[in-house]
């Protein structure tokens, strides 16, 4: 059998929990940030936050493109290299009136988003380019482990520092200084050449977007929605309505403790093949999970979440991820890539925003039951259509 656990496959992991960890150790305590150095309301935090998202999607947009057009580790080193250094022009920031602080927050964390979206697909395809090609269902599925060890051990640290500084410039020091090694990790890793992509029609839509997997996207966009509300107003939420100002370490904590759990099984069922099996169970626990969070105001409610979602979300990304690589041809890896991140933004933008909105006008609980809704929704479509297209056209 071919080696999975190669030492390019390695490297690739790690710069992947490297800046899924600089992204993590700030991302649950930024409402916070916002709140409390700026006196930013909830309505503006959404606002403020959702930009970062729609660069991503901007840059998503021509990512698969320039990544199965250009070198690939080029692109690799140049877009985690700007990912990298973004993060330097957050310190400091705290110091500056509140308006003007606001202000260029929210102009570097919009900017920022943009190497974000590439390096992230770059990293995600070169990971899919050193994996032997009979172990890629299996590899996905563990290559998805170090983003969920980053979503466990980042916002531990984050909370950790935070508490024993009570300085956010210490938190995006600490986001820079992981994003730089995983950028040196990434220096030293070997991508195997490959063809050129054909020049022909090299600006037309399915060069940025995989068109035959616009029902996949869809049904991911709605899990990222769900995703996107719940775990962005999570501290806001345990420190105004529950009390709990510690609460949000111990989510992600069983979050990712259930993401593992389900990845570690759910590798075998996806290298016999069991694509559809894996995501739709995925879905059902990830939308009792969502249910579980709106209905019940109380840390059952709130960790009980944490784990059903961790669990489901374990199963049905990997998943997800196999359907859109198994319906791109070879030349079109970066672009299946790249659709699948962009589908995954377009849900988490819009879940920041409408967060934003309902719980600022209706309350927590509104905002938390329509997380459930567009959960439900995303789970009836890939019942009703994305999983008989799969079948159908499924390449591998």
């Amino acid at each position: 059998m071919d080696r999975l656990w190669n030492a390019n496959y390695l490297k690739v992991c790690f710069a992947n929990f490297m800046s899924c960890f600089s992204f993590m150790v700030l991302a649950p305590l930024l409402p916070l940030y916002l709140s409390d150095t700026f006196g930013a309301g909830k309505h503006t935090i959404g606002i403020v936050l959702s930009g970062y998202t729609v660069v991503a999607l901007v840059a998503r947009l021509f990512s698969g493109y320039i990544t199965d057009s250009f070198p690939r580790k080029r692109v690799l080193l140049i877009s985690y290299g700007i990912f990298a250094l973004f993060f330097a022009f957050y310190l400091g920031l705290d110091a500056l009136p509140a308006t003007i602080g606001l202000t260029v927050f929210t102009v570097v964390r919009t900017l920022h988003g943009g190497p974000m979206g590439l390096a992230t697909t770059a990293t995600t395809t070169a990971a899919i380019d050193v994996l032997p090609a009979s172990r890629r269902a299996e590899g996905i599925g563990y290559y998805g482990l170090s983003n969920n060890l980053g979503t466990a051990v980042a916002p531990f640290a984050g909370l950790y520092a935070y508490d024993l500084t009570h300085s956010y410039t210490v938190l995006f020091a600490l986001a820079l200084a992981a994003a730089v090694l995983g950028f040196v990790a990434n220096s030293t890793v070997h991508i195997p050449s490959r063809e050129a992509v054909p020049n022909k029609a090299p600006l037309s839509f399915d060069r940025f977007i995989l068109v035959n997997a616009w029902r996949q996207g869809l049904m991911l966009a709605c899990f990222a929605c769900s995703y996107g509300l719940v775990s962005t107003y999570l501290a806001i939420y345990g420190k105004e309505e529950l009390g709990m100002t510690t609460g949000t370490g111990g989510f992600f904590l069983l979050l990712s403790l259930g993401l593992m759990t389900s990845r570690l099984f759910g590798a075998r069922s996806l290298r016999q093949g069991r694509v559809t099996h894996n995501a739709g169970s995925g879905m059902l626990l990830s939308l009792v999970g969502y249910a579980a969070f709106a209905a019940l105001h109380n840390p059952v409610g709130y960790y009980g979440c944490a784990l059903l979602v961790g669990l489901g979300n374990g199963h049905m990304y990997p998943a997800t991820q196999t359907m859109f690589i198994n319906l791109a041809p070879h030349n079109k890896r970066g672009t299946a890539s790249s659709s699948l991140l962009t589908s995954w933004d377009i849900g988490v933008g819009f879940g920041v925003v409408l967060g934003g909105i309902l719980s600022e006008r209706l309350g927590y609980g509104a905002a938390f039951w329509s997380a459930a809704a567009v959960n439900l929704c995303g789970v009836i479509f890939f019942f009703l259509s994305a999983r008989r297209h799969f079948d159908r056209n499924k390449l591998r």
